[in-house]
């Protein structure tokens, strides 16, 4: 599972909308469906579930993640704004 989640945080980055992350994601669950329906699995496979399953938690995974870089980029920023302001104040 973890190509599969590399593969997919590939196809996503922090710049991306939501709605641009939630199309990738979308051709993601098509492709594992289109999967298994080549496999020859039923819908009332447990294998699709569990697939289903860990695709939403890799999805969620990766959310995470973005929101993380997201979130660090903005305190990067706004730790350089303060350390600009106090040199500008002390310099």
């Amino acid at each position: 599972m973890s190509e599969f989640a590399d593969l997919i945080a590939r196809a996503v980055n922090p710049t991306m909308t939501r709605d641009e992350r939630e199309t990738v994601y979308g051709v993601v669950k098509q492709a594992v469906q289109r999967l298994q329906a080549r496999d020859g699995m039923a819908p009332d496979d447990p294998r699709v579930a569990l697939q289903g399953h860990l695709v939403e938690e890799t999805i969620r995974d990766i959310e995470s993640d973005i929101a993380r870089a997201v979130s660090m980029q903005k305190l990067e920023r706004a730790h350089a704004a303060q350390v600009a302001e106090e040199a500008a104040r002390t310099g």
